[in-house]
């Protein structure tokens, strides 16, 4: 009986070339949420600012909410319960995406064990000649 290494090699390198398929999937995602991470940690910066400037407003000032091309006046109370509502989404998802993006990184490592070993496993098969059993 033969064994053909070459057909083996053809094997794990189709297998390598789906696992490193993979591999780039996984760091396109990680790429993502972590541009989507940054939107947000700018959006919770612009907020607080609001924040922090409504904080030094009282009843005696008009504040103005854009909706559309329009200004609209809202109510100081209104606008500040708003912002805060604003705040915990934006921290909720700030949460969300660091969680997410730590069981992609995991992801990623497990991926990269997978795909050393297939090199290795790979260049061991390419390096052996048919043998008889």
């Amino acid at each position: 009986m033969y064994y053909a290494s070459g057909q083996m090699a053809a094997q794990l390198q189709e297998k390598l070339q789906s696992e490193v398929t993979k591999y780039q999937q996984v760091q396109k995602d990680i790429s993502n949420s972590m541009s989507a991470r940054q939107k947000l940690e700018a959006q919770l910066t612009e907020n607080n600012i609001v924040k922090e400037e409504l904080a030094v407003l009282d009843d005696s000032n008009t504040v103005y909410k854009l909706i559309g091309p329009v200004l609209v006046k809202q109510d100081l109370e209104e606008a500040k319960a708003t912002v805060d509502k604003r705040l915990q989404y934006i921290n909720g998802e700030i949460k969300r995406y660091e969680t997410l993006l730590k069981d992609m990184e995991q992801t990623s490592e497990q991926q990269r064990a997978t795909l050393t070993k297939l090199q290795q496993e790979y260049q061991r098969a390419q390096g052996k000649a048919p043998v008889k059993a």
